[in-house]
């Protein structure tokens, strides 16, 4: 079977047997997570109430707080984790469920961060029996400052119900970011091998995402696992979103994007755009081209943005909801210049996705010639984001020119 043939085929596959798509995903809402490039674990109102309302104005549907809004300001979000009740001093005066209704209030739909598997070492979780913790020689495993929940038991996976219930219930949130940030230690409790253990352990996890998942149907559920690992379908099936990585370097993302499109439909696979407060218009749409064939997970304080650099993020979710997102969960992801590797910082990358409706091509020049070529045959092709960068392109014998005036800049196309 052909190359071309088998990634369609494996796409639909994928879809139709594997992916679990909620009514409320469907249209692929664009989130912004407060995290990457911005605020990096450390909450607090004075910093959040800005970036809610640029969030907001810049047309985002999800507004997703990230580790550490259960942390008190002389606490480490790391190994605080494992009661999952909001910090009492961080969103000072009136507390975690104010900035969760102003998120309401801006028209946006409020998430937050959680790591199920763990309790820090300086969490009161620590005091609950070992048969609640992944177990090796009669000790309870410690990989960096955190116990390890055990999901084969019941008492467990009770309790992180009842912390799951209270967030969509009590909190009101309409998506969690699931989390993992340790190593595959297994269990040696109850009489098995510690990869028995970890196979089991796994197994229950899995079921536990799922019970989840159809439990409360309004609840996007996104994959992290570190950023872009556990990338498998047992964990895919029972998800809406996946994490693509967490790269800080923006230059880097394209070859990681294209790479992970090879196991995830783009529908489900989250890639950070995140443009730093000192950057310049290169950057911001570098940024916002390599997460528009995908799911957008918008970061970079918005608020501390240059008026033209916070329009560019703006244009870019405007293209994205117009042109992108109705098609994205139809399309079919192509590579005309292969798959990329992560040490090569000259050559250009390129990635289309087609659609019976439409065909779109993003094209990043790296460090290389500013001159790209791309073997498609099409004469028509119009530039879609961003359209004040000085950026040509043109029909040549045997395919397209792209040229950039300068390195590391990248646009998007329409193959009409």
């Amino acid at each position: 079977m052909p190359l071309a043939v088998l990634k369609v085929v494996l796409t639909q596959y994928r879809r139709k047997a594997l992916s679990k798509v909620k009514p409320v995903d469907k249209n692929c809402p664009v989130i912004f997570n407060d995290y990457m490039n911005c605020l990096g674990g450390n909450p607090l109102t004075e910093t959040e109430l800005p970036l809610i309302r640029k969030a907001a104005q810049a047309g985002c549907n999800y507004f997703v707080i990230d580790a550490g809004w259960y942390a008190e300001k002389n606490e480490t979000w790391w190994d605080a984790v494992g009661l999952w009740n909001p910090s009492k001093s961080r969103f000072e005066p009136y507390g975690l469920q104010s900035i969760l209704d102003t998120i309401r209030a801006k028209g946006m739909v409020p998430g937050l961060w959680l790591e199920p598997e763990v309790a820090g070492i300086n969490s009161p979780l620590k005091n609950k029996p070992d048969s609640w913790f992944l177990m090796r020689n009669g000790k309870r495993v410690i990989d960096n400052s955190r116990y390890l929940l055990d999901f084969r038991n019941n008492d467990v996976r009770n309790y992180m119900n009842s912390v799951v219930e209270r967030m969509v219930k009590e909190y009101k949130v309409g998506y969690i970011k699931m989390d993992y940030n340790n190593t595959a230690w297994g269990t040696e409790s109850e009489g098995v091998s510690a990869g028995q253990g970890l196979l089991e352990h796994n197994r229950a996890v899995a079921a536990w995402y799922k019970e989840i998942s159809n439990r409360f149907p309004e609840l996007i559920v996104e994959n992290c696992g570190s950023g872009g690992c556990r990338m498998d379908y047992a964990m895919l099936s029972n998800t809406q979103i996946q994490s693509s990585s967490d790269q800080t370097d923006y230059k880097k993302y394209p070859a990681i994007l294209v790479g992970a499109l090879a196991a995830v439909v783009p529908e489900q696979l989250a890639v950070w755009s995140y443009p730093r407060k000192d950057c310049d218009t290169k950057e911001t749409s570098f940024n916002m081209v390599s997460a528009m064939l995908c799911r957008i997970h918008q970061s970079g304080n918005l608020s501390q943005l240059s008026a033209e650099n916070f329009n560019l993020v703006q244009e870019g979710l405007k293209i994205y909801k117009q042109l992108l997102a109705p098609i994205i969960p139809q399309s079919i992801p192509y590579f005309p210049l292969g798959l990329p590797s992560m040490q090569d910082s000259i050559s250009a990358v390129a990635l289309g996705m087609k659609s019976d409706k439409a065909n779109f091509l993003s094209v990043w020049r790296l460090a290389g010639n500013n001159e790209v070529f791309i073997p498609i045959k099409n004469k028509n092709l119009n530039l879609v984001y961003p359209k004040n960068l000085n950026i040509k392109s043109m029909a040549v014998d045997g395919g397209l020119k792209i040229i950039f005036p300068d390195k590391f800049m990248a646009a998007i196309f329409e193959l009409k």
